[in-house]
């Protein structure tokens, strides 16, 4: 195994007053001064880990870099009661790596073996510093530095799935369509400029029908959205009822941007058990399982609940077009009220997607919204997407990962898992036909 301090470097080590060590399979990787209660990204044998203490003065815990549910950098954990816990859905891990508690489970759920975390074979401080042995070595301590001060490896990049991953350019999304600005962005006679897919359109009006160049094999308005499709596109619209309903109140936020690809943002959306752990002042599901049932170019979720809040019956129903067009819709069950947001993602570039979100609110039979509470309600909306992009900002992603194995699923990522198969095969279909 390959040392940070190595023979090959004895001779410019001597120049500096500094001296090499023979290769014992151990890397230093901090100062112990460094490592607290929070996590510490380092590198040894070429991985990446994260070092840190469970409680002020304990010993020093390495753990893998990213959390196999998500693959959260663990960088961004945090310390809570001497355990691990991941920021997205606050599983849980002891100074071991061991998972202690996954919250979608329940109180009585049982963590899957697959949930642990394999740390490296020994951790260790001596004269001063942390030491790593990823694998089981011939020496069982790490070697006396002698006044030497050691040279840490160079953190490295974060590991990525082993199989396919649906960034923003993948050749498929050319076969969909996507949109590109608010109808009331584009004004008769009037242009906006726009990324799609790494390169750039001028979308104008004129006449009333929008129209891109350079040319496009269509351009269509619908749902107050105008939306460029590259290539005949092989997508299914989504169904939103609620722009037809003549007592349902619409609201668009303004468009927002995410350095996170599209993928991984659908699938946040979609996700209910993240709601407890990130937006905890949040009337969260008490039970994030829903049944989730396959359809055309998508799925469709539903999930039954009580209010966590007031006990109130409820049902959220999340509809899924490929590739990122999203409905959710909330029914109060004993007030006849409803809630829909509409989420439509727009990939620019490999780092940069435009996120698109409509609130429609339905009142109980017979009642009226205030302005006042149309406000209200956005701000809301408005609050809870801008903690979800600050989320997705730190995840690290380059897309989303459609290889099941890949990450570690529960029963609550089922929407997730539909997402995924949704998204591979529509990624795989405009390959098949060209073949």
């Amino acid at each position: 195994m390959a040392s940070s301090w190595t023979a090959s470097s004895r001779t410019a080590s001597s120049r500096t007053g500094t001296a090499a060590r023979p290769d014992t399979g151990w890397y230093p990787v901090a100062r112990s001064a460094q490592v607290g209660t929070t996590p510490l990204p380092v590198g040894a044998g070429g991985r990446a880990w994260v070092v840190l203490r469970v409680r002020p003065g304990a010993e020093v815990t390495a753990l893998p870099a990213r959390c196999p549910h998500r693959l959260v950098p663990l960088a961004h954990a945090t310390v809570v009661d001497g355990r691990v816990r991941c920021p997205f859905h606050g599983w849980r891990y002891d100074a071991e790596g061991r998972c202690v508690d996954i919250p979608s489970l329940g109180p009585a759920g049982t963590p899957p073996p697959r949930a642990d975390l394999s740390g490296p074979w020994a951790v260790e401080e001596r004269d001063g510093w942390v030491w790593l042995a990823p694998e089981r070595t011939a020496a069982v301590r790490p070697p006396r530095s002698s006044g030497v001060v050691p040279t840490p490896e160079p953190v490295p990049p974060l590991p990525t799935p082993a199989g396919p991953v649906l960034g923003n350019l993948d050749p498929s999304l050319e076969h969909a369509w996507h949109p590109v600005a608010l109808a009331g962005e584009l004004h008769e006679g009037g242009y906006v400029q726009t990324r799609l897919l790494g390169r750039t359109w001028t979308v104008h009006r004129r006449g009333g029908a929008p129209a891109a160049d350079p040319p496009v094999w269509g351009v269509a308005e619908r749902h107050g959205v105008v939306w460029i499709a590259p290539a005949e596109p092989r997508d299914t619209q989504l169904p939103v009822p609620e722009t037809s309903d003549p007592r349902a109140v619409r609201a668009w936020l303004p468009p927002v941007r995410s350095s996170a690809p599209a993928g991984p943002l659908t699938d946040l959306f979609l996700d209910a058990a993240h709601v407890p752990v990130v937006h905890p002042a949040a009337d969260a599901p008490d039970d994030p399982v829903a049944d989730v049932v396959p359809e055309t170019g998508g799925s469709t979720s539903v999930r039954e609940e009580r209010s966590a809040r007031d006990g109130t019956r409820r049902r959220t129903t999340a509809v899924h077009r490929a590739p990122f067009q999203l409905r959710v819709r909330t029914d109060e069950l004993d007030t006849g009220a409803a809630r829909t947001v509409l989420y439509l993602l727009q990939p620019e570039d490999d780092d940069s997607t435009r996120v698109y979100a409509c609130l429609f609110l339905t009142p109980p039979e017979g009642a009226a919204l205030s302005s006042d509470e149309v406000a209200t309600e956005v701000a809301g909306v408005g609050a809870v997407l801008a903690a979800d992009l600050e989320l997705a900002a730190v995840l690290g992603s380059v897309g989303l990962p459609l290889l099941p194995r890949d990450e570690l699923h529960v029963p609550a990522d089922a929407p997730g898992v539909a997402l995924r198969r949704t998204l591979a095969d529509f990624a795989a279909l405009p390959l098949r036909r060209s073949a």
